[in-house]
């Protein structure tokens, strides 16, 4: 039997605005936008998305951030967040509305790689796409 130490409760993307890039994230995923500020500037440096009592994603302001060169490149993607829709149509039309950028590179049929406005790369998923 497997130990449990501990509860993920957090996934954290590092970027360049963070308000920037939780509002685009809010748009599609829903939840509401909670910043904090440090540093001389004022600025917001972490940012999250909360719904209800769930904080579902933060983003960390980091100086010299640099985008993913995914798929090819120096700079690989790092981690990329895979988001279900009901249509995929629907949804590619939604994220590209919204600044998303759609790869080149698409490796399946379930699923359809953006790139996000920091150049994380994501995916929507089909349902049923990432069952066992």
């Amino acid at each position: 039997m497997l130990m449990v130490l501990a509860q993920a409760v957090l996934t954290a993307i590092d970027c360049e605005d963070p308000v920037s890039l939780a509002n685009f994230y809010a748009q599609i995923i829903g939840g509401k936008i909670h910043g904090f500020e440090f540093g001389a500037s004022g600025d917001s440096g972490w940012v999250e998305i909360r719904e209800g009592g769930l904080r579902l994603l933060a983003f960390q302001k980091v100086a010299d951030y640099q985008a993913p060169t995914w798929p090819s490149g120096g700079l690989p993607q790092q981690m990329h967040l895979d988001i279900q829709v009901e249509d995929l149509d629907a949804g590619e039309e939604f994220v590209v509305s919204i600044g998303a950028i759609k790869c080149q590179i698409q490796p399946g049929e379930t699923f359809r790689v953006f790139l996000d406005p920091a150049g994380h790369p994501f995916c929507l998923v089909a349902p049923g796409a990432l069952s066992e």
